[in-house]
């Protein structure tokens, strides 16, 4: 009797009709991988060295080997605010869900004690290199003499109780961040710089400039960054948008100062901790609002200072940005003064403005110059002067008005005439091709500032610099002057980003000393 083999058959799969010769199929990308969640944290009761009341403190590593006493200072200023802010808790939108706990009550002066690796801090931290590795600091020669000590008694640090620790003194206060909660965000530090996951979730912009803030102090920031960056992608935060109001109908949409101090954080913090898409978007944002801290520095009594940090951007950053939109103010401004140099007669041209030839031609330019004055007095675009005394009219605040919101100002500028023979003579004929110029050129990627930029290629690209650099020369050439012609406004490849010869332009126009917007005319 024969016996029959039974052919298993493989069912046929995505691949099983795939021509052998073909390349396989690719593998699909992996998916990254979404950080643990965080421990509950454990708040432990360690006694006071000094025989004070006991002290709290965190086990950042259950095997640390050195033990950071902190301690934490308020301002007074703060400390209201913080209190003032706690207060106010938000109800419950519904009878079902519990009410927000009362936070506990705030203390000018913290003390918290953080357990962590004294390799860990001294491979991240240029302050803790310093600090605890060289032993001309009192802090290393203590933490090298308990070592010896737990070594005479047998005893690893690691797995040593935290009262026997070496202990490393460190005062935080508040003035760079003006922000109560220190305590929360150090901890959270340590934890990056261990390779931890942050315990806040979802982090406030706010929690983020401290958190900024403790990183460069501490020589940390670049590290904090790296591992901030990938916690960020799956926490439940958003990147808050720049929110403004509207102001008076004339000075269009404005900054708050909540919102500048928002703006302002996320410069900061981006500029910190390495976001550069982030950070030339948002500097991009602020040299078109403006700031109520860039006002003359003779007017000092006008000024609106605040210590925290980001209210005066580190690395030149805040000097270029205001001297950026001072710029592109100043280019705006200089096309409403040629005109009136023109229609007055005081432009090098002397020329007259009206081409018709009639006995009304040299009226028709009195006419134009009065309306024009009328127009721009208006919407407090210019002030008049007196020979008696200086002029107490006051300029609206430009300060914080939005650039484009200028630019449509002047795109609403009307067509005048004298009597019905008269028809093109006013400057808004030649003002559209200007104005359509110049709204595409304010919003170029060059006149914000790229992160990458700014760290390697500062002289370069610096406006300030080149500015300062031309004035201290020996040899004064001509200024800089910039001629409009009618084909750049009809030149579509400057409307695209990093077309060529755009960032050039861009920087020229901006930077020019002296404009002439009506070279087709001579």
């Amino acid at each position: 009797m024969s016996s029959k083999t039974t052919k298993k058959i493989k069912p046929l799969t995505k691949d099983s009709n795939r021509n052998p010769s073909s390349p396989p199929s690719p593998a699909p990308a992996p998916v990254p991988a979404q950080p643990p969640a965080p421990p509950p944290v454990t708040v432990i009761s360690i006694p006071d060295e000094e025989g004070g009341p006991p002290l709290n403190g965190i086990n950042i590593v259950p095997d640390g080997d050195v033990v950071l006493d902190v301690t934490f200072d308020l301002s007074k200023e703060t400390l209201k605010a913080a209190r003032k802010a706690n207060a106010i808790r938000p109800r419950p939108k519904s009878a079902s869900q519990e009410p927000v706990p009362a936070q506990p009550p705030l203390k000018a002066n913290t003390r918290f004690l953080y357990r962590t690796h004294l390799s860990t801090l001294k491979q991240h931290s240029k302050y803790f290199t310093s600090l605890l590795g060289d032993p001309r600091f009192t802090e290393a020669k203590a933490i090298t003499a308990a070592f010896e000590k737990l070594g005479l008694d047998g005893r690893k640090p690691s797995q040593a109780d935290i009262k026997d620790l070496p202990r490393v003194k460190i005062g935080i206060d508040d003035e760079a961040t003006q922000l109560a909660g220190q305590e929360t965000v150090f901890g959270d530090l340590l934890r990056l710089l261990h390779g931890q996951v942050m315990m806040t979730d979802p982090p406030s912009m706010a929690y983020l400039s401290t958190l900024a803030v403790l990183a460069d102090r501490f020589g940390c920031a670049e590290p904090v960054g790296k591992s901030l960056h990938g916690q960020l992608k799956f926490k439940s935060f958003k990147w808050p948008a720049t929110q403004v109001r509207l102001a008076r109908e004339e000075d269009g949409v404005a900054l708050t100062r909540a919102a500048e101090d928002l703006l302002r954080q996320k410069i900061y913090v981006s500029w910190l901790l390495d976001l550069p898409l982030r950070f030339q978007k948002a500097i991009g944002e602020l040299i078109m609002y403006g700031s109520r801290q860039w006002k003359d520095e003779e007017d000092e009594d006008g000024l609106e200072r605040n210590p925290a940090a980001w209210w005066y951007l580190p690395d030149e950053l805040e000097d270029e940005l205001k001297y950026r939109r001072a710029c592109i103010l100043n280019t705006i401004a200089s096309v409403p003064q040629h005109f009136i140099a023109l229609y007055s007669g005081t432009s090098p041209s002397r020329t007259r403005q009206c081409k018709l030839g009639y006995d009304s031609s040299a009226s028709c330019d009195s006419y134009q110059l009065g309306e024009t004055l009328k127009f721009l007095l208006k919407r407090n675009l210019v002030t008049l002067s007196y020979f008696s005394s200086p002029s107490s009219l006051p300029l609206s605040d430009h300060l914080t008005m939005e650039i484009n919101h200028l630019l449509s100002i002047l795109k609403q500028f009307p067509s005048y005439q004298i009597d019905k023979n008269h028809t093109n003579c006013g400057p808004r004929t030649r003002l559209k091709p200007i104005l359509d110029f110049l709204t595409p050129m304010v919003s170029h990627k060059s006149v914000s500032i790229t992160r990458q930029d700014w760290v390697k290629r500062r002289d370069e690209v610096s406006w300030l610099l080149s500015s300062e650099r031309t004035n201290s020369s020996s040899f004064q050439d001509a200024p800089r002057k910039f001629a409009f012609t009618r084909s750049m406004a009809g030149d579509q490849r400057l409307r695209f980003e990093g077309s060529m010869g755009a960032d050039r332009l861009v920087r020229g126009l901006f930077t020019a000393e002296e404009w002439d917007w009506t070279p087709d005319d001579t």
